[in-house]
């Protein structure tokens, strides 16, 4: 038998599911102390998914969770920890409906609602990229006169960076031809996980891409962490004043895998102070991975 080698149980949960269907699949692995961050960057390779989540004991909250994608670890994830405290919730891992994480980035207050998980994500950061206007539009393809009119190409930060490009149609978000390597370059210079396009002419409040190939990532179906910000950038630059957002993603995907996040502002004084944003996790499949230790 050859004792370098162990085998870790890897779940695969669907989160941000819609209607049952769909969703974004990550992996998550319990009682993962024992892992280096090589032995994680290993497992999440092998998984091959956008993000795995590992789960170990935390000193302060009730959870520690570390992403990783298959070429790096991320400060946060949201599907990943939808994924983890739905998994957590169903195998009655979890004491009650509010819960905590620790991360690499500080500790996230986590709800659960019915059978929905809900992170914490902070108050959201602008910053203006419109020097870069045009080659951000060349990355994805697009002409000026695809956007929607006078609403910006905007930097936003609820936790993880995101470049938000709000277009006129769903025609147009469904027919964007991405320039990988560019974006990727962008992201570099932003130092963004990627970019998040989105209509609002749609059954949603807004239907939405996401590319991130900087992280490995060329098209993913449900980010938790870029849709805080749409939430925040719907409130505040489109002056949609309402404090719950429902975000459609994935459906232009091939194949297609629609996800449904929830976002929930919490307003002071016409003020995002911070926000929710979950879905619903479904248990997909369990894998088997060997790494070396």
């Amino acid at each position: 038998m050859d004792t370098s080698k162990k085998t870790i149980t890897v779940q695969i949960l669907n989160a941000f599911a819609e209607n049952g269907k769909g969703g974004n699949p990550a992996g998550v692995v319990l009682n993962a102390d024992d892992l280096s961050d090589k032995n994680k960057l290993e497992i999440s390779k092998e998984v091959g998914l956008s993000e795995t989540a590992f789960v170990s004991k935390s000193k302060t909250e009730d959870f520690k969770l570390d992403f990783f994608t298959p070429n790096k670890q991320i400060a946060h994830c949201g599907h990943a920890t939808v994924a983890t405290f739905s998994y957590l919730k169903q195998i009655g891992a979890l004491k009650n409906d509010s819960s905590s994480k620790e991360t690499i980035d500080g500790k996230r207050k986590i709800e659960i609602i019915g059978d929905l998980a809900f992170m914490e994500q902070l108050a959201p950061k602008y910053v203006d990229v419109s020097h870069k206007e045009n080659v951000i539009l060349k990355s994805l393809g697009l002409k000026k006169t695809d956007l929607i009119p006078n609403t910006p190409i905007q930097l936003v930060n609820t936790g993880n960076s995101f470049i938000l490009v709000p277009v006129k149609s769903n025609e147009i978000l469904k027919n964007i031809i991405p320039d990988f390597n560019l974006i990727s370059e962008v992201s570099d210079e932003f130092d963004v996980i990627g970019y998040y396009v989105f209509s609002t002419n749609t059954e949603y409040d807004a239907t939405s891409r996401m590319f991130g190939p900087h992280y490995g990532i060329l098209e993913e179906s449900g980010t938790g962490m870029a849709a805080g910000p749409l939430g925040c950038y719907l409130f505040d630059i489109l002056k949609i004043k309402k404090s719950t957002f429902h975000i459609q993603q994935g459906k232009y995907m091939k194949p297609s895998s629609p996800s449904l996040i929830i976002v929930n502002l919490r307003i002071d004084k016409g003020e995002i102070k911070d926000l929710m944003a979950g879905g619903k996790g479904i248990l997909n499949r369990q894998l088997e991975v060997e790494i070396n230790i």
